[in-house]
C-alpha cells in the first residue's frame, strides 16, 4: 500500500485487540505495513488472533497485560521499544461497560468503569508519549464512542468516560503537537462484535437501530479499518485534536 498510507516500518500497540473493534483496527494496521503489538489480558486468545495476521504475511506479536494496572501497561511499553527501537502507534481501544439505573450504581462500579476507559487510556498515553518524543513522530488514536455524543440510558460511567476520552484527546494534541505526535479518537457507533451479539440477537432492536442509521446496517469491525490506518498515516500529518464519528450517519440525523 504505497504513498500516504503506507504504514511500512511503524511500530504499533493495539489495546483490546484480542477480538472485536481492535483486532480488526490492528489487522487493518498491519495490512497497511505496520508490525501490530496486540494488548488483552488472556495470553490464548491473543495468540489466536495475532495467529490470525500472521497467517496472512503480515507482522504481529502480542503483549498480555492488563491497561489498568500502570506499572505493568508502563513495562510493556519500555519493553516494545527496547525491542523495536521506537513506537509510532498507540491505538488505546481496551474499554469495558456497566449498564444500571441509576440508583444501582455503586462507587465500585462507577470507578472501575472510569478506570479501565479513561485513566488507563490516559496513562497509557503518558508512557508512549516518552519515545514519540524522543523519536520526533507518534500517533495517539483513543477510541471513544457516540453514546459519548448521544447519551444512553443505564450506561452513566460509560458516557462520562467516552465524553472525557474526547476532551483528553484535545488536551494531549494541544501538549504533543509541537513533537510532531498527533492525538485524535475513533468514535464508533452501533458495531456488530461480540460484546453486541445479545443485541445483534434481537431483530427488533436491530430494526429500530438500522431505522435511525441513513447506511440501513450496524457496522462490521472492518469499517473501522480505513479510519485507522488514515489516523495512524502520513494522510493525517496535519489532523490532530479531532474525533471521528464512525456511525453510519446515525448522529447527524434526526
Amino acid at each position: 500500500m504505497p504513498g500516504y498510507f503506507d504504514l511500512s516500518g511503524r511500530i504499533a500497540l493495539v489495546t483490546g485487540a484480542s477480538r472485536g473493534l481492535g483486532l480488526a483496527m490492528a489487522q487493518a494496521l498491519a495490512e497497511a505495513g505496520a508490525t501490530v503489538i496486540l494488548n488483552g489480558r488472556h495470553a490464548e486468545t491473543l495468540k489466536v488472533a495475532a495467529d490470525r495476521i500472521l497467517d496472512r504475511g503480515f507482522s504481529a506479536e502480542t503483549s498480555v497485560f492488563d491497561v489498568t494496572n500502570r506499572h505493568a501497561a508502563d513495562a510493556a511499553i519500555q519493553s516494545i521499544v527496547a525491542r523495536h527501537q521506537r513506537l509510532d502507534i498507540l491505538i488505546a481501544n481496551a474499554g469495558i461497560t456497566h449498564r444500571a439505573q441509576l440508583a444501582d450504581w455503586t462507587s465500585e462500579t462507577w470507578g472501575a468503569v472510569l478506570e479501565a476507559n479513561l485513566s488507563a487510556c490516559f496513562f497509557l498515553a503518558q508512557s508512549a508519549a516518552v519515545p514519540m518524543r524522543s523519536q520526533g513522530h507518534g500517533r495517539i488514536i483513543f477510541t471513544t464512542s457516540v453514546v459519548g455524543i448521544l447519551g444512553r440510558r443505564t450506561v452513566h460511567a460509560y458516557a462520562a468516560s467516552k465524553s472525557g476520552l474526547a476532551g483528553l484527546t484535545r488536551s494531549l494534541a494541544a501538549e504533543l503537537g509541537e513533537y510532531g505526535i498527533t492525538c485524535n479518537a475513533i468514535a464508533p457507533g452501533w458495531f456488530e462484535t461480540e460484546l453486541t451479539a445479545s443485541l445483534v440477537a434481537d431483530k427488533a432492536f436491530v430494526a429500530r437501530i438500522n431505522d435511525r442509521v441513513p447506511l440501513r446496517r450496524w457496522g462490521k469491525p472492518h469499517d473501522l479499518g480505513g479510519t485507522a490506518i488514515f489516523l495512524a498515516s502520513d494522510a493525517a500529518a496535519y489532523l490532530t485534536a479531532q474525533q471521528i464519528i464512525v456511525d453510519g450517519g446515525l448522529s447527524a440525523t434526526m
